[in-house]
């Protein structure tokens, strides 16, 4: 009888103990984009896989345009509206639960040099969105926003052009830097003035 009951907690031992390294979390929730006078609500969707959060938030045309043009009149923002309706804008971000810098050599197989050439260079091949009508278009540019070890993740813009004004999206990242295979973001949602 003793023996029987070794055997069943040696067994329940392994099966709460069973790798998961590749547990995958999906959650949703909010991001708020805020300047002087407008604020603006858009989904901002995290997976976590093996370590690694990854965030991907659909940052808002007006928003973008208002950023660096704060003195324009409402009329020239909504003629660059006009002008840029059909791009997208992602924001994607990379943060290891511990903090860890994620551009080393453990998570890349990459030296560090490397690794940083291909967020700034490289990147925007593994990123496509599928619209509702169910195109693929691929990203046109992705900028690199480089923080010199300063913040614990890190972050980049993805462009994405001809994306109809009222399409529902998926993002979708083949991810060859960390190699945690295909991850899918479903923005159901486009993003809100407040």
């Amino acid at each position: 009888m003793k023996k029987l009951a070794y055997i069943l907690f040696a067994i329940l031992a392994v099966i709460s103990c069973k790798n998961t390294s590749h547990e995958r979390v999906v959650t949703e929730d909010y991001k708020f984009f805020n300047l002087a006078v407008d604020g603006w609500k858009s989904k901002q969707i995290n997976q976590y896989i093996n370590t690694i959060n990854y965030t991907a938030t659909e940052v808002p045309l007006h928003y973008y345009i208002l950023k660096d043009n704060q003195n324009f009149e409402p009329k020239a923002v909504d003629s660059l509206y006009k002008l840029h309706k059909n791009e997208r804008i992602v924001e994607i971000e990379f943060h290891h639960d511990e903090e860890k810098d994620l551009l080393e050599k453990e998570f890349t197989n990459l030296p560090y040099e490397k690794a940083v050439e291909y967020m700034s260079f490289k990147l925007e091949k593994d990123f496509q969105v599928i619209t509702s009508s169910r195109d693929t278009i691929t990203c046109s540019g992705v900028l690199f926003e480089r923080n010199f070890k300063v913040a614990p993740f890190k972050r980049a813009l993805l462009y994405f052009g001809n994306v109809p004004e009222n399409e529902e999206i998926q993002l979708l990242y083949n991810d060859q830097l960390f190699g945690n295979g295909i991850i899918k973001f479903n923005f159901k949602s486009k993003p809100l003035k407040l």
